[in-house]
């Protein structure tokens, strides 16, 4: 849905402006407009597209949300804004996200890690229930019409006895506004917009990275994966960090649920470190390292003759990954039979199976789909209503604060707690 673009010499006025057409602020604005049929609703989107980034996640299917419909323990997926959204959970959650959904004929499904998708595997569906809500409702959405001004009384220089906010378009359109909902995600000009209405910024950093490990042996099983492995990250000035799930070797590095989690709660120390540290493997999780050494041993007394490397011995690692690690990891070549297999070359085997250590030497190629840490301060948020402790008026949703999951729709939760809470808000102070 676009509406066309404005004329520099139009003065219009609304009761809500909302910057940002993507899932919080879209989200924000039915919500708003639910609440108080009668209020004027314009959004206005930098892009060409709303909700560009709904219809790319998912590897455009869409991950909605997450099928944890525990507040508690919802907030412990993510590293960052987990304490202040324990409140807004407790309002609007992923319970309430699939009823949201289903009462506008649109069905989640629950995938076995937990991830929920629409039903026709296509975000396409979200993108037109959220335009034709909007649409049935009678809010305007402009794209290509970025804000390059907003000013309040007391914050900007504007006319003291002007009501609400000014803002201006790069065309050159001005518009008067009540109140303002501010939903750019990571968007610089979101920052520099909320940093001249009074706000701070925590410099934002990538989340949700893939790991750069520059080893080619590794990078030739580019496309193997395995089930659960066990990962910890060492840090300059932080505590390590462990997290668990499954793993995906790629042309460039490794990746998959584990590797980003771990991403996501390391984010700023590997920032500060220029994204070089120590990744350590444990690749099977499930067994204690002397349970490791005991099979491995059982193996050199009972296929003495069978070469080490000629089948992995732990259904959990395919042959190629086997074949690497004990050649290439733990230096026993190809010929080497279990019997001749010494004390030392047995626990080199061991701990490449249970804590291999591997160097990080970069983040992989950031993708749109993925987020970005910091942004507003949470402290400059009244988390009941989103709206601004430093310019009344003024309503942040989504990614422009400083709040982040993991992946999995945690990202998307947030967009569309913080949106709906803030468009139920702006209705009741009477937009």
């Amino acid at each position: 849905m676009k509406d066309g673009p404005l004329k520099p010499d139009q003065r219009q006025s609304a009761s809500l402006i909302v910057i940002g057409a993507g899932a919080a602020g879209l989200f924000g604005a039915i919500a708003c407009a639910e609440a108080n049929p009668n209020a004027s609703i314009h959004i206005f989107e930098a892009g060409r597209e709303p909700l560009a980034k709904v219809r790319i996640s998912g590897g455009g299917r869409c991950n909605v949300t997450h099928h944890c419909f525990d507040p508690a323990v919802l907030v412990t997926h993510y590293p960052r804004g987990s304490n202040a959204l324990r409140g807004p959970f407790s309002r609007f959650q992923p319970q309430d996200t699939v009823a949201w959904f289903e009462q506008r004929g649109v069905q989640l499904k629950t995938e076995a890690d937990g991830r929920m998708f629409p039903t026709t595997d296509d975000s396409g569906t979200i993108v037109d229930c959220l335009l034709g809500e909007a649409r049935r409702l009678g809010i305007r959405v402009y794209t290509g019409q970025a804000i390059r001004e907003a000013i309040r009384p007391g914050i900007a220089q504007i006319q003291p006895d002007d009501a609400g906010f000014g803002l201006t378009t790069r065309a050159g359109a001005e518009w008067r506004c009540d109140h303002l909902l501010l939903a750019t995600g990571s968007s610089p000009n979101g920052y520099r917009l909320a940093l001249k209405l009074g706000h701070d910024l925590v410099p934002p950093v990538p989340s949700l990275f893939t790991f750069n490990v520059p080893d080619p042996a590794l990078r030739e099983l580019a496309g193997v994966s395995v089930e659960t492995v066990q990962l910890s990250l060492a840090l300059d000035d932080a505590p390590t960090l462990t997290q668990s799930g499954p793993l995906l070797i790629t042309h460039w590095g490794v990746s998959g649920p584990a590797v980003l989690k771990l991403s996501a709660y390391g984010a700023v120390a590997l920032h500060h470190q220029r994204y070089r540290a120590t990744l350590t493997v444990n690749w099977l999780p499930a067994l204690k390292p002397d349970q490791v050494r005991q099979k491995l041993l059982t193996l050199k007394q009972e296929q003495g003759k069978r070469q080490v490397a000629a089948f992995s011995p732990f259904p959990e690692l395919s042959r190629r990954l086997w074949q690497y690690l004990a050649q290439h990891r733990a230096n026993l070549g190809t010929k080497l039979n279990w019997a001749d297999l010494s004390k030392a070359q047995l626990q080199a085997l061991v701990n490449e199976l249970t804590r291999g250590d591997y160097a990080i030497a970069g983040k992989g190629v950031f993708k749109d789909e993925f987020v970005t840490c910091g942004g507003i301060p949470l402290a400059e948020v009244n988390f009941k209503t989103l709206e601004s402790r430093r310019c009344p008026g003024l309503y942040l949703a989504g990614e422009v604060l400083n709040i982040d999951g993991v992946t999995g729709g945690f990202n998307f939760q947030n967009a569309w707690t913080t949106g709906y809470l803030a468009g139920q808000a702006i209705a009741a102070a009477r937009v």
